[in-house]
């Protein structure tokens, strides 16, 4: 019985300290979020536009944005910006969770810029034509057919790469922010109960569980 006890109480000791963790990761998934879908299907447009030039320098940005490790870009945003010439003291940012998240939005936007591509790339090039022959212009014919059908088509990616960010939230403790993965480290550092990263864990998947639900819910309701 003491056992249980003793349990319950490091329970109560520990999971309002991991709350208040979950609160920064949950702040910076829904910050990403927000930001990224929108900014990556703006990428996309150019992408998949007629400009050559802009299609080669949104090229490049998500080549380098997919090409190179996210905690790479969150250090390089926060202590390599200043550092830029000329313009590296206008590129100061001294609040480590703006610096963080700006670098989890440029880096899943180029991501969903790719996903929301293959989307656009998988609408049936008839349907442009139909469009075209009966009159619709090509900015309506953008955002109700392909829009439409590319956010059906892409939900599955969309969703995946959703729960990768979730748990890439995580790289924000390298900022020294008291995300749910520092909390629990500093659980474990100070107390040696190493059951605090299994009750992380825990976390975790029950947000991740809660994610999946909704994106199920979301492709049923679009699935045609």
């Amino acid at each position: 019985m003491s056992f249980f006890t003793n349990i319950i109480d490091w329970l109560i000791q520990v999971v309002p300290q991991m709350l208040i963790g979950c609160r920064l990761t949950v702040k910076l998934f829904l910050v990403t979020i927000v930001l990224s879908i929108p900014l990556g299907l703006i990428l996309t447009f150019l992408y998949t536009g007629k400009n050559w030039i802009v299609k080669k320098v949104v090229g490049f940005y998500i080549l380098i944005m997919r090409g190179t490790p996210l905690l790479l870009q969150i250090f390089f945003i926060f202590f390599g910006l200043p550092f830029v010439p000329v313009i590296g003291p206008y590129l100061v940012i001294e609040d480590r969770f703006t610096a963080g998240a700006i670098a989890f939005v440029l880096n899943y936007a180029a991501y969903f810029a790719e996903i929301f591509r293959g989307g656009i790339l998988s609408v049936d090039k008839g349907q442009y034509e139909a469009a075209k022959v009966l009159g619709i212009s090509e900015m309506q014919t953008k955002f109700k057919i392909v829009i439409p059908q590319m956010f059906r088509i892409s939900l599955p990616a969309v969703a995946n790469e959703t729960i990768i960010l979730l748990k890439d939230t995580a790289l924000i403790t390298t900022l020294g922010l008291s995300d749910l993965l520092k909390v629990t480290n500093d659980i474990v550092n100070r107390t040696t109960e190493v059951g605090a990263y299994a009750l992380a864990a825990a976390f975790y998947l029950v947000l991740s569980y809660f994610l999946s639900i909704l994106f199920k819910k979301l492709e049923k309701k679009f699935a045609f």
